[in-house]
């Protein structure tokens, strides 16, 4: 493996993979670069139309209209779906996001966050904090993937909220290019950003055994433990579920001699 370089540019000679494209794949290489590595970005999930689009193009044009005070985000894929259909979310709706990745998506694409749960980055976690900020009924758009069980609904809809629950996509699997995949297995690639359970799923199984002078790491608790699940070997969890966090854990690594 490539060794750091200076410390303005601690990673001056790493290949880093960045499993998402769009905005927030463009974001996290620019951070890569600005940290001296050379960020490979080779989307590996993407997203297609649920069974019933009629009802997303629906809710979107609702929100567009101002019909919501909050749209409830919980992945940010849910983001890359608002981005493709172009989606202006009206100044006084107030977004809340799952986590980190989520938010850093949203921000990318251009849209204000007014919520990240402080301790608990899962929907129930989102649901908490948005009732204690709302004791009052409002009207919310939750926005899920087809096969995600819908927790957030179920407890705003439970106090009292009204809800419009909605199926933005299917999760698949967007496959790399067989260079990426020779890259990874040589080992030219001297790390991987694992940023979500679905992300871990595809790397496990696209890139099958990785060597172990490849650094794997993982955005937070929650993403290291989908990984284990998914069978896959994990270097380092960043303190914090923040992009930030995860390039300065990677940054540390490199300082340390990983793979020297």
């Amino acid at each position: 493996m490539s060794t750091a370089g200076s410390s303005s540019k601690p990673l001056t000679g790493w290949r880093i993979l960045v499993p998402r494209g769009g905005p927030w794949g463009d974001g996290v290489a620019a951070e890569l670069r600005r940290r001296g590595a050379t960020p490979v970005i080779a989307p590996m999930v993407n997203f297609a139309p649920t069974d019933n689009p009629e009802a997303l193009a629906s809710a979107l044009e609702s929100l567009q209209a101002g019909a919501f005070d909050w749209l409830t985000l919980t992945s940010a894929t849910t983001v890359d779906v608002l981005y493709a259909h172009r989606v202006q979310v009206p100044a006084h709706t107030k977004i809340a996001v799952v986590g980190e990745t989520t938010a850093a998506a949203a921000q990318a694409a251009g849209f204000v966050v007014t919520l990240v749960p402080a301790e608990d980055n899962s929907a129930t976690g989102m649901a908490r904090e948005l009732l204690a900020r709302e004791p009052e009924p409002r009207r919310f758009l939750t926005l899920r993937a087809a096969n995600a069980e819908p927790v957030l609904t179920r407890g705003l809809v439970a106090a009292g909220h009204n809800v419009e629950s909605v199926m933005a996509y299917r999760t698949v699997g967007e496959p790399v290019s067989e260079k990426v995949i020779a890259d990874v297995r040589s080992g030219r690639i001297n790390a991987l950003l694992v940023t979500s359970g679905s992300i871990a799923d595809q790397v496990a199984a696209q890139f099958g055994e990785i060597p172990d002078s490849t650094l794997i790491a993982a955005i937070g608790p929650r993403t290291a433990n989908d990984a284990a699940a998914a069978g896959l070997r994990v270097d380092l969890v960043a303190g914090e579920q923040t992009v930030a966090a995860l390039l300065d854990a990677v940054v540390t690594a490199a300082e340390d001699g990983h793979g020297v």
